[in-house]
């Protein structure tokens, strides 16, 4: 059974230091079992001034078992699938610890984008071009952050704030922002015509 005390907890502290990390979570839906994290892309790598967001699901073994994580924003890394979102990172996997949180183990997949392991690959063509063609792979991911990270979640949040407030809970805002690619106005016509 997941421990849903602990879950608000730790959302809790993820709203304390979300100023100082840029790490945000929240509830998608009704239920603590599925969020919303969202990293913003280290500095110094391709992925700056990007904003990630990434699936979470907690299984019924939280916080015993890891969380499922995912990247929703397309992103081009040797260790996030560019098709499906899927990780590869050792704590969401054989590596994880009850001791472990959300925040910290987001900060980790934050840390992933600044070190990646080509070795260890979950996208091979990625990893492939990372090895033999560093620029390209530099390239390519800057024209992704551009493309998926940037574009979509300029002033995204004060787009969601100002509809929450019109009374949308914020996983509808955010799923009828998404659908039409950010623009506050089509996002409102979707949410009243339910």
């Amino acid at each position: 059974m997941i421990d849903f005390a602990r879950v608000q907890k730790e959302l809790q502290e993820c709203t304390r230091d979300m100023e100082a990390s840029g790490i945000r979570v929240s509830p998608e839906g009704d239920t603590l079992a599925r969020l919303i994290g969202t990293i913003p892309g280290p500095i110094g790598t391709p992925y700056e001034g990007g904003t990630f967001q990434i699936d979470i699901s907690l299984p019924d073994g939280y916080p015993f078992e890891p969380p499922k994580m995912q990247f929703a924003t397309k992103v081009w890394h040797p260790n996030i699938s560019s098709q499906s979102g899927a990780i590869c990172l050792d704590i969401l996997k054989d590596q994880w610890s009850p001791a472990l949180t959300l925040k910290t183990a987001l900060l980790s997949v934050q840390a992933l984008l600044s070190a990646p392991e080509p070795d260890d690959p979950q996208d091979a063509v990625v990893a492939q071009q990372y090895l033999r063609d560093y620029q390209t792979f530099v390239g390519t991911a800057r024209y992704w952050t551009e493309t998926f990270a940037k574009a979509s979640s300029l002033g995204v949040e004060e787009k969601v704030q100002k509809l929450v407030e019109m009374g949308f809970t914020e996983a509808l805002v955010r799923s009828a922002l998404e659908a039409v690619g950010g623009d506050e106005n089509l996002a409102l016509e979707k949410l009243c015509s339910g």
